[in-house]
């Protein structure tokens, strides 16, 4: 197996594509090794000192690393996906759960749907190349909470990201949008 290795815009996060499905239908978000428990690879990753996160996506793994530093750790984290994908576990495994989101009001669905639709044909694809996603939390009296995950969850440049980007877009399609925040 050979995995290939990617920088991204956040100097903390690695992105590591395997070359084969890691999740074949949404994401998986992990920040602590407790959050990690319904994720036999999520587990291994935490168990390498020092990764303070990991995400994947459909055909990636990012990994957070607390101090920034990847010089002597990048090989334990590579050794870590090898023996998951080598081992037949799941990737994860069934019961994971998931961030609420807020109640939406009914006079807000078409609103809300159109700022799905915006996130998923538009912004979740860009936010994937770099390692990360963005998924919508709520909307509430013009205010967009989107949760950045993988790469963009800390990333040095995803306030820029979030305020110039993705709120620009959204208020371009969508004129009752105020602001984007992140959750």
């Amino acid at each position: 197996m050979f995995i290939q290795t990617e920088t991204t815009p956040n100097p903390a996060t690695l992105k590591f594509v395997p070359g084969e499905t890691v999740m074949e239908r949404g994401t998986a978000f992990y920040e602590t090794a407790e959050e990690a428990e319904n994720s036999p690879l999520a587990k291994r990753l935490f168990a390498v000192e020092g990764v303070s996160g990991a995400f994947f996506g459909f055909d990636f793994i990012a990994v957070t690393l607390k101090d920034e530093v990847w010089d002597d750790k990048k090989t334990d984290v590579l050794g870590a996906i090898m023996e998951h994908f080598t081992s037949g576990d799941p990737v994860v495994s069934l019961g994971t759960k998931s961030v609420p989101a807020a109640e939406e009001k009914p006079e807000d669905a078409e609103i809300v749907a159109q700022i799905k639709e915006l996130l998923e044909a538009r912004v979740r694809p860009a936010v994937a190349r770099d390692g990360g996603d963005i998924t919508f939390h709520a909307y509430d009296d013009g205010i967009v909470y989107l949760r950045m995950q993988g790469a963009c969850s800390g990333c040095p440049s995803s306030t820029a990201t979030l305020k110039y980007g993705i709120q620009n877009l959204l208020k371009h399609y969508i004129p009752e949008i105020e602001s984007v925040e992140a959750v």
